[in-house]
């Protein structure tokens, strides 16, 4: 087994690059279902009835694996939002 010293400014300077790296591999890794707050959020908006309006109309794709639990498809979120974009002049 080998041992290995450094400085401990360097191996503070190391471990935050660390961090960061796995912060910015964690962003970009996308999540596949969203739960109602984060819908809400991602749509900006903060009823909840209009949320089911949109999942009634078939607007926004869902799965519910409970009676209370309903789970949103992010790329059908991103797929709205995209759709109601308006182009600049």
């Amino acid at each position: 087994m080998k041992i290995i010293m450094i400085d401990e400014e360097a191996f503070f300077e190391l471990f935050e690059r660390v961090i960061k790296h796995v912060e910015e591999n964690n962003a970009q890794q996308k999540k596949t279902w969203l739960t109602t707050p984060e819908t809400l959020k991602a749509l900006n908006i903060t009823s909840k009835t209009t949320l089911q309006k949109y999942r009634d109309e078939g607007k926004i794709r869902f799965t519910q694996i409970s009676r209370k639990v309903i789970l949103y498809d992010a790329s059908s979120v991103e797929d709205f939002l995209q759709q109601h974009a308006q182009e600049t002049f």
